[in-house]
């Protein structure tokens, strides 16, 4: 009730101030029209900054080339990538905010716009019209009060004129008779003129309390709810604007979450392990070089796996050379065509064509769906002919067959390279042991040694693709030392030539350490020997070990 009659006492003061009240209800409104601009703009900004972040998103994603398949090793790089897409979810939540300011309020205000014009003209006008009314009563009133004054004073004019006639002895009878009647009829209007003049001022009073105190208080009081109205919707879009922002918190959070376990994840070990196997080439470091008299040309230790007997077996225009088990440096003019990767180090090659199998069998398997594909079509043709020829299929299936074929025969081509490249890297490793107590008690090979040496590397079978086992190629040679003992930390199958089963917790002899490729060379007992990957195992070296190598 007290809200009610305060709303009511500020009414009444601002009764006179129609105007005004019209002036400031077409301000509100473009206020409104002023926030709906700005939230469009608003709109408009998050909508090219997502664009923006998604071009920057699309713009550093890795390429479909080798150089960024490669770098996709590391976990910077991944780390990157994974950033990359965290920041292009965070654009989308932007596109969020600026699809719901959208909705929920551009939209919304707009039709609120088309509303609050339309009830303020209808309010406005009722105000006008009952002004009008107002007015049109009051001339009336006033032409009533004018003709009563009016009529008055004719009443008074015309008892004057009677009295002097009936006081002067010359007029006539029938003069002074004439002039009462006419007085008499001028103060009969008189009185109707007073009669009208008092019924209408009654009315007029009546119908001015009603406009000032009800018509009037009605209007304004509509007035007044509208703009409250529209004060109480310019609250509640603020609010959503602040909670179209809030909403999308927990997301963008998510986003930069992903971001910061991303970095966390980085290990710069692991990458630095990633770049030595990158880039290992499997060659052994090269030996000593020799003590020499004055008069004699330096020369390194002879190694059959050493850079520079590769380089000397470059130099020298005899037959051994040609003989040599590693051709490490490049040959321009005898190099074979990059398929092969013959112009890489043994170990990269090896990668290279694993790589390279990789990719044939990821084509293999592309093809042979595309044949399944065409043959349930075929099928579907042979029941329903109506559908199509069943022959228009054949060639398609011809050609997907011989690519099937041509795909496999390469893949054979690169297992067969891959094959013979690890036997021979094993093999190399296995000389380097063989013939290193040749060397004389200064750390240096003589000429006669270095010459035998060559001479048994030389006459050595060299693994081909045609050689049946790995383990059979050293059947003839002295069995290795033993230069440690090791845990087996994982279990392994062993199903690859050259390689051994190992239950997880075995503990087995170290026969040989791994040269930088990923194996160690263990023995179960005399007649189990063979390979297994260095991660899987825990190794425990005698320093003092005859044979013991640490490959750096």
């Amino acid at each position: 009730m007290s809200s009610s009659l305060s709303s009511c006492i500020c009414l009444s003061e601002v009764w006179d101030q129609f105007d005004n009240l019209e002036k400031h209800t077409q301000w509100g409104i473009e206020f409104v029209e002023k926030y709906t601009k700005f939230v469009k703009e608003r709109s408009e900004i998050e909508t090219n900054y997502a664009k923006q972040i998604r071009n920057l998103s699309k713009k550093y994603q890795p390429k479909k080339n080798p150089r960024e398949e490669e770098e996709s090793k590391y976990t910077f790089c991944r780390a990157f990538l994974t950033t990359l897409n965290e920041l292009n979810d965070y654009a989308g939540q932007h596109e969020v905010i600026a699809e719901n300011l959208t909705s929920q309020i551009i939209t919304e205000l707009s039709r609120y716009l088309q509303e609050i014009k339309t009830e303020r003209k209808s309010h406005f006008h009722d105000g006008r019209k009952a002004q009008q009314h107002v007015e049109s009563s009051w001339k009336q009133l006033e032409s009533c009060k004018r003709r009563f004054e009016r009529d008055c004073k004719e009443a008074d004019r015309a008892q004057q004129y009677f009295e002097k006639m009936d006081a002067d002895i010359n007029v006539t009878k029938a003069d002074v008779e004439k002039a009462r009647q006419q007085a008499q009829m001028r103060h009969q209007m008189a009185g109707d003129s007073k009669s009208e003049y008092s019924s209408y001022l009654q009315k007029f009073n009546q119908e001015q309390n009603d406009h000032y105190y009800t018509i009037i208080p009605n209007i304004f009081q509509k007035l007044q709810d509208m703009e409250e109205k529209r004060i109480e919707r310019i609250g509640v879009c603020m609010k959503t604007f602040a909670d179209v922002d809030r909403q999308v918190l927990p997301i963008v959070g998510k986003c930069l979450d992903g971001m910061t376990k991303a970095a966390e994840c980085i290990e710069p070990k692991t990458d630095s392990k990633q770049v030595v196997e990158s880039y290992k080439s499997g060659f052994e470091p090269p030996g000593d070089v020799e003590f020499e008299d004055y008069g004699q040309a330096m020369k390194r230790t002879a190694s059959d796996t050493s850079l520079s007997n590769s380089r000397e077996a470059k130099e020298r225009p005899t037959g051994k050379s040609k003989g040599k088990l590693w051709p490490f440096i490049k040959n321009k003019n005898k190099g074979s065509g990059p398929e092969d990767f013959s112009h890489l180090p043994p170990e990269q090659r090896r990668k290279k064509l694993q790589s390279k199998i990789d990719d044939l069998n990821k084509d293999i398997q592309k093809e042979m769906d595309q044949r399944d594909a065409l043959t349930k079509m075929k099928d579907v043709y042979v029941k329903n002919p109506q559908m199509g020829d069943p022959a228009s299929v054949d060639p398609r299936l011809s050609e997907i067959g011989q690519n099937i074929e041509k795909f496999q025969f390469e893949v054979q081509n690169c297992c067969t390279l891959s094959s013979f490249e690890r036997k021979l890297c094993m093999f190399s490793q296995y000389i380097y042991c063989v013939c290193w107590p040749l060397s004389s008690p200064d750390g240096s090979y003589t000429e006669e040694q270095n010459s035998e040496t060559q001479v048994k590397a030389n006459t050595h079978p060299v693994p081909t693709s045609s050689t049946p086992e790995f383990d059979d190629e050293f059947d003839d040679e002295d069995t290795l030392p033993t230069i440690g003992t090791c845990k087996a930390l994982y279990p392994f199958e062993g199903h690859n030539e050259g390689t051994i089963c190992v239950t997880e917790g075995e503990l087995l002899y170290v026969i040989e350490e791994d040269k930088g490729d990923g194996w160690t060379r263990v023995r179960r007992n005399e007649d189990e020997e063979g390979y297994v990957p260095t991660s899987y195992v825990e190794v425990f070296l005698e320093t003092n070990a005859k044979g013991a190598m640490t490959y750096i």
